[in-house]
């Protein structure tokens, strides 16, 4: 059973990302009013706005926790080209604010040209190290050295491609027959370029990354991905959210002469999975800790969870609606949201990465014109959507 809680974020504008801390009980929220609010768990379960700040000059895409070894630590990308660094500071005993918490600016990274549509810290177990991607199509991969220091950060590689970069995901292995792995996908909408998703994987000879595979078979512009949890598996699964829900199986193709090699390892594709259930775009897609459940979200204005059974036949489990009821009938079935006031658009999903919560947090808006609809190179700044008739008293 999963409970919806509804949460007055107060933003100003449209919410763009939600992201929980490595614990599940901190959660940071970013949007388009260009701020960003990070919010705590009490002990009765309610969550509490702890810290909110104006962070760019424009819509502010994502927002990211770094892992808990680090510190308490923020990213976040931006359409005014930069992406920043935050860490929260507990005030010094000459300080006014002796005691207390806030966050302050370790660095702005100011390399891109074009709008910051994404950025992710890397597992732990390769140190202090971010990428972020673009609408200019590139993406590029930053290594704090001295982790103490985090207002120091190096630019260690811009890998380019032809199309504009909409969203990247982390290989979460830490196994040492796995190479680190980063993929990159696109929402660019032209046809003329197959193969939306990129894989990129880190080769010991060159210290650089290389691409290992490109997704041929996903042309429809790619909103969001996230590689599953890999708990000691061989090979890799990938979750791409574009026009449908897509589950694909990466198996390294073992090669002993290859061993050594400057290049990368050669993958083997399948797809186990793909879903057309929410008839519309999907916006987010998030795996759980143990990577059975998969949660997506969709402009049906419902959020779908998908489970695979022991012989690895994926199906949809659940669905809630955008304001969290449950949806009645077979699962099988397309919900029809409610019309009041236009179209609603559930845009993000999230679940909470421990297994024993089943958080699941959701923003829903109702508007005539989403700007994610758009390519993330033509999506302007400011953006201002009716108010949501949930929000009225």
């Amino acid at each position: 059973m999963f409970v919806a809680r509804s949460i007055a974020a107060d933003h100003k504008d449209l919410i763009h990302d939600v992201s929980y801390d490595f614990h599940g009980r901190r959660m940071a929220t970013c949007s388009s009013d260009q701020s960003v609010k990070v919010w705590d768990k009490s002990d009765n379960g309610e969550w509490n706005c702890t810290a909110s700040w104006k962070t760019h000059s424009g819509s502010v895409w994502r927002v990211t926790w770094a892992h808990p070894e680090f510190g308490q630590v923020l990213a976040s990308c931006s359409f005014d080209r930069t992406a920043a660094v935050w860490e929260e500071i507990v005030g010094e005993s000459n300080d006014k604010q002796r005691g207390l918490s806030h966050w302050i600016k370790r660095t702005t990274l100011v390399d891109s040209r074009t709008s910051v549509t994404d950025v992710k810290f890397a597992p732990k177990h390769m140190g202090l190290m971010l990428t972020t991607c673009s609408a200019d199509g590139v993406m590029r991969i930053y290594e704090a050295p001295d982790v103490m220091n985090l207002s120091q950060w190096s630019l260690q590689q811009e890998i380019s491609s032809k199309l504009s970069c909409s969203c990247i995901s982390w290989s979460p292995s830490s196994s040492r027959a796995h190479a680190p792995m980063i993929a990159v996908g696109s929402d660019d909408s032209n046809t003329a370029y197959s193969g939306k998703v990129h894989i990129y994987e880190y080769i010991e000879n060159t210290r650089k990354y290389a691409k290992a595979e490109n997704l041929m078979t996903v042309t429809d512009p790619v909103h969001d991905i996230a590689f599953a949890p890999n708990l000691g598996r061989s090979f890799h699964v990938l979750a791409i959210a574009t026009k449908d829900v897509c589950i694909f199986k990466l198996i390294p193709m073992r090669n002993e002469s290859a061993v050594g090699s400057s290049g990368p390892t050669k993958l083997q594709v399948q797809i186990l999975a793909q879903f057309d259930n929410h008839n519309s775009q999907v916006w987010r897609v998030s795996w759980n800790i143990t990577s059975t459940l998969l949660a997506s979200s969709g402009d049906d204005g419902c959020v779908r969870l998908w489970k695979a059974n022991y012989m690895d036949n994926w199906k949809c489990t659940a669905i809630l609606r955008g304001d969290g009821s449950p949806v009645t009938g077979s699962s099988s079935q397309a919900a029809v949201p409610s019309t009041a006031g236009g179209p609603q658009h559930v845009i993000h999903c999230n679940l909470c990465y421990l297994s024993r919560c089943s958080t699941l947090c959701s923003q829903a808006d109702v508007e005539r014109t989403c700007p994610w609809s758009l390519p993330s190179s033509q999506r302007g700044v400011p953006w201002s959507p009716p108010s949501c008739p949930a929000d009225t008293p």
